[in-house]
């Protein structure tokens, strides 16, 4: 049984579908913009390979001269095909759009100038820059294609988990860059693929650390009212049994922000100062009272 208090600013009328598609658009191509600048200032001059299709793009640069964005089009293209068969129309619609757009921004920011030849600063601000663009590209709903879809399909072809097809891929690409630049540069790449990833994290869920708190106690219904009336959250019910007594038990759970943690704890002590209590990280939380997805 769940409990949850509904505030009047919680409650929002649906957007306009047409305003909400031209958001998205507006987040992809935004994002594809400071992808392709940060790719082209830091990634490109101090080859940082660092996965993905841009990294093979990259290598080629290198090796024969081809310039990035042909090869990302010469990538990209037939993932794209073959994303489409293997996963669906609805997958491709989702792709179209930075599967094409991002190597043709590529292609005109190919000579902006380059603010530092540092490989260690290139590492770190191209993949703040990069996972900065990808994040909100996939805030927009979009996606830019690349070894992410071979890693899909590898996934549907062979079972592999995704996480680890992902990982061979871009693993391939890194020590690639070992042999075509130095082992050095490849470590670099390990650092900006690094600083990508909790970038992009970044962009998705923010700054607003939530905890979710797990409540057992002889005392659930002082402790539930308290918690919905002195610190103003909801909560839900879930039913329990000790793993002992086998004794069915109320298990209270509720989510706070990170400032109202020792609120939280100093309101269960005070009821109930044996009271069993877990406090664990959230990545992120969607709903009334936190915040509400577009």
């Amino acid at each position: 049984m769940s409990e949850v208090k509904i505030k009047r600013a919680d409650i929002i009328k649906p957007k306009n579908p047409m305003k909400k598609a031209m958001w998205n658009l507006a987040q992809v191509l935004l994002g594809s913009v400071i992808v392709a600048l940060s790719f082209n200032m830091f990634m490109v001059p101090n080859g940082i390979a660092s996965g993905g299709v841009s990294g093979i793009s990259i290598l080629i640069h290198e090796v024969l001269g081809i310039m990035p964005a042909i090869t990302q089009w010469a990538l990209n293209i037939p993932l794209f095909i073959g994303g489409v068969i293997m996963l669906g129309k609805k997958f491709g619609a989702k792709t179209a759009l930075g599967t094409i757009l991002l190597p043709f921004i590529v292609l005109l920011t190919a000579n902006i100038p380059v603010p530092t030849d540092n490989p260690l600063l290139g590492a770190i601000y191209g993949g703040i820059g990069v996972g900065l663009g990808l994040g909100i590209v996939f805030r927009g709903g979009g996606s830019t294609g690349g070894l992410d879809l071979a890693a899909q399909i590898l996934h549907r072809l062979t079972g592999i988990p995704y996480s680890l097809a992902i990982v061979i891929f871009d693993g391939g690409v890194i020590i690639a860059a070992g042999f075509v630049f130095s082992p050095e540069i490849s470590l670099y790449a390990l650092i900006g693929l690094f600083v990508t990833s909790k970038t992009i994290d970044f962009v998705e869920n923010g700054l607003q650390l939530s905890k979710v708190a797990f409540i057992i106690s002889d005392h659930t219904e002082a402790i539930a009212e308290a918690i919905l009336h002195d610190l103003d959250r909801g909560l839900t019910r879930l039913d329990g049994h000790g793993g002992y007594t086998g004794e069915g038990r109320t298990v209270l759970m509720v989510v706070v922000g990170q400032n109202e943690v020792s609120k939280l704890k100093q309101l269960v002590r005070s009821i109930d100062g044996h009271a069993f209590v877990i406090i664990s990280n959230t990545a992120e939380v969607l709903g009334q009272g936190f915040k509400l997805e577009n």
